[in-house]
C-alpha cells in the first residue's frame, strides 16, 4: 500500500520499461508520483506510466523524449538514470567497438539525459521553495570492488560513481541532489541470461549468491526501494552518496563458516 511520500512529484526513469527500471517506475507511481519512462522499446511500460521512445546514445532523441515527458508530466522533480547494458570479460576480451558502446550507454547516457533534464529540475526547485529536486543514478558494486570478468562493465560504473560525486558538487547550491545506488548481483533477466550461458548454471548461481554475505542474490524489488528513498523528500539532506544494496558485499569480511 502506498505511503504517499511522493505525492505530487513528477519522475522520469530511463530504461524504465523492463527490469530494475520498470520496478522503480512502478514503485514511484505506487508512492504517488506521476511517472514517465524512456526506453528503446517502451511497450513494456503499463498505464498509468507515460512511455516515450529514446536511445540514450543519441542526444537529439534524448532531448525530444525528455521534453515530451516534461510536457506530459507538467515538469520534472526526479530523474532516475537507470538505462544501462552489461559486458563480460577481461581487458583482452572486449574489442574497442564494445568499449565505445558500453561507455556510450552507461556513462554518456547519463550525461545526455541529465543535461536535457536540468532546466526542468531547476524549475522544480524554484517553483517549490524549500524543496529539492533529485537525480539518482544506477551504479554498481563493480564501481568499488574488483570483480572477475567485468573489466569493461566495472570501468563504466566506476565512471558513473565519479560522475555522481561531481554532479552532486556542481548542483548542490541549486537545490538539486545527486546520488547513486550500488547494487550487488541482482536477480534480473540479464543475470539470468549469463547463468543460462554458463557451463553449469546451477553452480554459477550458487557461486554468485555465496559471494554476497547474505548468501543470496539481491532481489529486483530491493534496488527500487533504495532509489525511491534517495528520490524522496525524506532524503533532503542526502547528496553525493553511493547507497550500497549488495547484501554486505562491499563492506563485510566474514570468516569462513566452520566445517560441519
Amino acid at each position: 500500500m502506498s505511503n504517499g511520500d511522493l505525492e505530487g512529484l513528477r519522475a522520469l526513469v530511463t530504461g524504465g520499461a523492463s527490469g530494475i527500471g520498470l520496478a522503480t517506475a512502478r514503485l514511484l507511481a505506487e508512492r504517488g508520483a506521476d511517472v514517465a519512462v524512456l526506453d528503446l522499446d517502451p511497450s513494456g511500460a503499463p498505464a498509468p506510466l507515460h512511455a516515450f521512445t529514446a536511445d540514450v546514445r543519441d542526444d537529439r532523441s534524448v532531448r525530444a523524449a525528455v521534453q515530451g515527458a516534461a510536457q506530459a508530466l507538467g515538469g520534472i522533480d526526479i530523474l532516475v538514470n537507470n538505462a544501462g547494458i552489461g559486458a563480460a570479460g577481461t581487458v583482452e576480451d572486449n574489442p574497442d567497438e564494445q568499449w565505445h558502446l558500453v561507455l556510450d550507454v552507461n556513462l554518456l547516457g547519463i550525461v545526455r539525459t541529465t543535461r536535457a533534464a536540468l532546466p526542468h529540475l531547476r524549475r522544480s526547485v524554484t517553483s517549490r521553495p524549500g524543496r529539492t529536486a533529485a537525480v539518482v543514478n544506477t551504479c554498481s558494486i563493480a564501481a568499488t570492488a574488483g570483480l572477475p570478468q567485468r573489466a569493461l562493465y566495472s570501468a563504466s560504473k566506476g565512471a558513473v560513481l565519479s560522475l555522481t560525486l561531481a554532479m552532486a558538487a556542481d548542483h548542490v547550491r541549486e537545490g538539486i541532489r545527486v546520488n547513486c545506488v550500488n547494487p550487488g548481483t541482482v536477480d534480473t533477466p540479464w543475470v539470468g541470461r549469463l547463468l543460462d550461458a554458463a557451463a553449469d548454471p546451477r553452480a554459477e548461481r550458487a557461486a554468485l549468491s555465496a559471494r554476497q554475505p547474505t548468501g543470496r542474490l539481491v532481489s529486483a524489488e530491493e534496488v527500487p526501494a533504495a532509489i525511491a528513498y534517495l528520490a524522496s523528500p525524506a532524503a533532503a539532506s542526502t547528496t553525493g552518496t553511493a547507497l550500497a544494496v549488495d547484501g554486505g558485499m562491499a563492506g563485510l569480511r566474514l570468516r569462513p563458516e566452520p566445517a560441519p
